[in-house]
Formats: C-alpha cells, structure tokens, sequence
C-alpha cells in the first residue's frame, strides 16, 4: 500500500470514528522514531504495540527490536488490523487491548518489557481509560517501560498515578504535534 492510500484509509477510518482512531493522519517518521528511540531494547523480550493502527510506528519497532523479541499488536479496527497481520506476520495481532492480560496468557508470556502506545486515551470514557492502564500496569514486569503519545498532557496526572515519568518529549513535525511521554513501572 502507496503512503498516498495509506493516509486515505486513515483519513476514512478517523471520520468513521474518531474517538477510536484520534487523528487525520498515521504517525510520522519523526514521532515513531522518538517513541522507538526511547525504549531500551536490550532488555526487551516481549512489547506490545497498542493502537497499532497502520503500522507506521511497528514498521520501526521490528528495526529496532532483538529477532528473538516477541511482539503483540493491537488494533480495533478489523480492516487494519488484517493489514498489520499481512505486513508484519511474525507479530501476533488481537483486537481488543482491554484484554491485555489475558493474552499474555494465551500466548504463554509472563510479562511484557514494554508497552508502546498510541490510544488516544483522553478520547476515552475514564472508565475505558482506566481499565486499560490497569491492564497495562498489570501486564509489565516491574521496572517495565510504557512509552505513549498524546496530543496534549492532559493525561500526565493521570500517567503519574501509575507509572514514575520520565521525560516527555514534544514532537513537532507530526500531523498533530505530539508529546512523548517515557514512563516506568515503578519496581516494588
């Protein structure tokens, strides 16, 4: 699929349902490759890509992470998510991130090194919100990285409440601009 027609089906998948997908337009190379640089692949066994829409930030996760990494998908919409399966097949890809843990589970995984975000969580009924960083929390190991993009830092208490943060870097060039926010399982 061209760039062209892969911004189109972006396009018609947000103006069918914009609380779900939260932009016009797939991730930029320029945000994809801060959320990706930020994570500390050498310690990364197992990652989960939430949101993974198109696949413009797990097109740099497979570059960045070790072969022997495992790596899950998520993706809601079912036309994307059969395109994430035919382009990155050695990914395992599910529907529904509330479902987290369960997973794990299926797929014979204690806990994930890391989580990559791209859910548009202040879209989201708090209820959504909370039960998917509860998943999320409950998912990683301790020390464990949640990296997530935002349009904005509404959700930075919110963020706080769960993870220890530590940094959060504003993308520009992204359609919107973006923050980064790099966070960490507090280890207990």
């Amino acid at each position: 699929m061209s760039t062209l027609q892969e911004k189109l089906l972006f396009l018609y998948k947000f103006s069918r349902a914009p609380q779900q997908i939260g932009s016009v337009t797939p991730s930029s190379a320029f945000l994809a490759k801060k959320m990706v640089e930020s994570v500390a692949w050498e310690n990364v066994n197992a990652v989960a890509e939430l949101g993974a829409g198109t696949g413009a930030i797990t097109e740099y996760i497979q570059k960045a992470k070790k072969d022997n990494t495992r790596a899950l998908l998520f993706e809601r919409d079912a036309e994307l998510r059969d395109r994430l399966r035919e382009r990155f097949d050695d990914c395992a890809c599910y529907d529904d991130a509330r479902c987290l843990q369960s997973v794990l589970r299926t797929e014979g995984i204690d806990s994930l090194d890391c989580v990559i975000s791209g859910l548009p969580y202040f879209n989201f009924p708090q209820s959504l919100c909370d039960r998917l960083l509860s998943e999320i929390t409950a998912s990683l190991r301790p020390g464990g990285q949640f990296i997530a993009f935002q349009y904005s830092q509404q959700m930075r208490k919110q963020f706080s409440k769960q993870f220890a943060i530590e940094g959060i870097h504003f993308v520009p060039f992204n359609v919107p601009p973006a923050f980064v926010y790099v966070c960490r399982k507090e280890e207990s």
